[in-house]
């Protein structure tokens, strides 16, 4: 077959797909379409062509306009511009109601469930909402961001969605080429970041090692959630949404139902924000067992929760974890696993020990409702689901599930 890299076709755009683009058809091939919203006629440029019976491209020129269609904030959200936002070019409405399309498509045809999805709106707008970032440095020291499926960077003097402390304090500085750069901003105000540097001669993977040197603030962020405040890593994982935290809290909270005296896992646990919800919920008399694979994540949570004595952290992966025979049987496991999903060993483990409730958080919907077959199979069924609009401009959306057995 003829790589079709480079070709134009005019095309009518059909339905969104899961990755931030639409899906379109030219001479009998499904083209991935990328700035281009449902119903509208488009000039699709191929940029991407493997073989087979898709390949990618980019709407170089709108002929028919979708009404939902906005002029993206930002410069260089274009056609083979930055890859970190999809949606730019669609109303805030049409952004969520594409997002709640892609998570019903997967909940029925990975999981065969049918349901009507609506993605909830959070606080703060569109813009300067993500508070961590990882920047890239390209070879004359400029500051960017990768192209689209890409190593090329783009070099950038501002971002739309970063919160402020983060991207606008490190622009117009010159960096080492080739190095990374992560930066944060915590409840507090206080910016850190670290300078990730190749190491001479060390290479993992075919690729170099990165050394860290931090730049700015300090090792340690503060965050606040759940009545609670946190310390933790600052290069470490928290919710890049100011409200993302106090939000999926909230919906673990509501659904998880643990009773005094009663066993609940927190499963992925990171630095124990689900676990400590838990522990509010089973009281001194009841146990959390709260398992993270990151050491320091891991340290980070009983550091957190060392003020209730119902949490017991481990450390370790949960695949390994959660079979040993010595852990008491959960009433209720939450887990929040990596974009991977859970799979069928972590299914498995957790469907042996029979638990009434499993409250799933997840960031990937495919992935969900992989795991929510997987349930299934095992007698759980789908009671309830709530997704979220964590990543305003993106198509990431972040969702809670509640299965019941």
């Amino acid at each position: 077959m003829t790589d079709w890299t480079g070709r134009r076709f005019e095309v009518e755009v059909g339905a969104v797909a899961h990755g931030g683009h639409c899906v379109a058809r030219a001479e009998g091939r499904v083209v991935f379409v990328r700035h281009a919203l449902p119903g509208e006629r488009v000039v699709v440029a191929i940029t991407e062509d493997r073989g087979g019976s898709f390949c990618r491209g980019d709407a170089v020129e709108v002929l028919e306009a979708s009404p939902e269609r906005v002029e993206p904030p930002c410069p260089v959200a274009v056609p083979g511009g930055c890859g970190g936002c999809d949606w730019q070019h669609a109303s805030a409405v049409e952004q969520r109601r594409l997002k709640a399309v892609v998570v019903a498509e997967q909940l029925h045809r990975l999981a065969g469930v049918d349901r009507e999805v609506e993605v909830e709106e959070l606080a703060g707008g569109l813009a300067h909402w993500r508070t961590r970032v990882r920047l890239a440095v390209d070879r004359t020291g400029y500051l960017g961001f990768h192209a689209h499926r890409s190593s090329r960077i783009v070099p950038v003097t501002d971002c739309v969605i970063a919160a402020p402390g983060t991207v606008d304090v490190l622009v117009g500085r010159e960096w080492t080429p080739g190095a990374e750069l992560d930066v944060s901003v915590d409840a507090t105000g206080r910016t850190h970041a670290s300078e990730l540097v190749p190491d001479k001669g060390r290479r993992r993977s075919g690729k170099p090692v990165l050394r860290s040197q931090r730049v700015l603030g300090s090792a340690v962020a503060v965050e606040q959630a759940a009545r609670r405040e946190w310390e933790l890593d600052a290069q470490g994982f928290w919710q890049v949404h100011p409200d993302a935290a106090d939000v999926l809290a909230e919906a673990v909270e509501l659904w998880s139902d643990a009773r005094p005296g009663q066993v609940a896992w927190d499963l992925y646990a990171g630095v124990g924000l689900f676990a400590s919800v838990l522990a509010g919920q089973v009281g001194p008399e009841g146990t959390v067992i709260a398992v993270e694979s990151g050491r320091q994540a891991a340290e980070d949570a009983a550091d957190n929760l060392a003020d209730l004595p119902s949490v017991r952290v481990f450390a370790g992966k949960v695949e390994h974890v959660i079979t040993d025979p010595e852990l008491p049987d959960p009433h209720v496991v939450v887990l929040d696993p990596p974009r991977k999903g859970a799979g069928k060993d972590v299914v498995t483990a957790i469907a042996d020990r029979a638990p009434a409730r499993v409250v799933y958080v997840a960031c990937d919907p495919a992935a969900l409702a992989r795991d929510i077959a997987l349930f299934a199979d095992r007698g759980y069924r789908l009671a309830d689901l709530r997704a979220f609009d964590t990543f305003p401009m993106t198509h990431h959306v972040e969702c809670v599930a509640l299965l019941e057995n």
